[in-house]
């Protein structure tokens, strides 16, 4: 791998997807950003265990719903280490509540954090980016962008984290930067087992490590091999092979 040194933001990174992308990052040599939005204790331990792999380590609170937090984010990464090589954004919340029973406080909530988050962190960082000719952006999408099943609001935030990432790979397609998207099935974290819990057969279900390895391979490989790429665990295994 060539992420030795690198510097990488990983938006919600406190625990879950995050959390594990997050880690296999700092494996990997990379610097690492971990974000939070209120799970403090939860972040901190992630911040303990890459320092006690004897990485670098950020820790920066900021609710990336907010366009001013979300831009204080990328600042205090960018003094910090000069530049933001990578940014993962994956920070995510969803919603039990049926469309007809939410209220649209709770509704904004979640297109805040999920759709205008992605389009805020993406925003403050990528003038360095296309200044450099260079840089990875990870969105993070879902399979319930595309399957119509639980959650109405959750659904639609991933399907335009979709279109923002394919549009907006085209739009940077003559730098060097890759715009890609990962696209998990349904993974072992805390809110998803809780979320699904009694509703769905767990068999099958992805483990967040994979998509740790898999980011990593992404970030690492040449851009014209993944910018414009929706990443499912198929497209994944097929361009990188398998994570294990």
């Amino acid at each position: 791998m060539s992420l030795q040194g690198k510097t990488v933001l990983v938006t919600g990174s406190s625990r879950g997807l995050g959390k594990a992308i997050a880690l296999e990052f700092a494996a990997n040599g990379a610097k690492v950003a971990i974000n939070y939005r209120a799970s403090k204790d939860e972040a901190n331990e992630v911040v303990k265990e890459i320092q006690g792999m004897g990485g670098e380590v950020l820790l920066v609170q900021a609710n990336i719903g907010i366009a001013d937090q979300a831009k204080y984010l990328i600042d205090q990464i960018t003094q910090k280490w000069g530049q933001l090589d990578i940014l993962v954004n994956n920070a995510g919340i969803t919603s039990q509540d049926r469309f007809s029973d939410m209220s649209l406080d709770r509704w904004n909530l979640i297109v805040n954090v999920n759709l205008h988050g992605t389009a805020y962190c993406t925003h403050a960082v990528l003038p360095q980016m296309m200044e450099r000719n260079s840089g990875v952006i990870i969105n993070m999408s879902s399979i319930l962008a595309t399957r119509v099943q639980y959650s109405v609001v959750y659904g639609t935030t991933k399907a335009a984290i979709e279109r923002f990432t394919t549009g907006l790979a085209r739009e940077v397609r003559r730098t060097g930067i890759s715009v890609s998207c990962l696209k998990p099935f349904f993974s072992k974290t805390e809110v998803v087992t809780s979320f699904l819990e009694g509703k769905m057969d767990t068999t099958g279900w992805e483990e967040p490590a994979m998509w740790g390895k898999y980011s990593v391979k992404i970030a690492d490989a040449d851009y014209t091999v993944t910018t414009g790429k929706i990443f499912d665990q198929a497209l994944c295994k097929e361009t990188f092979g398998p994570w294990e």
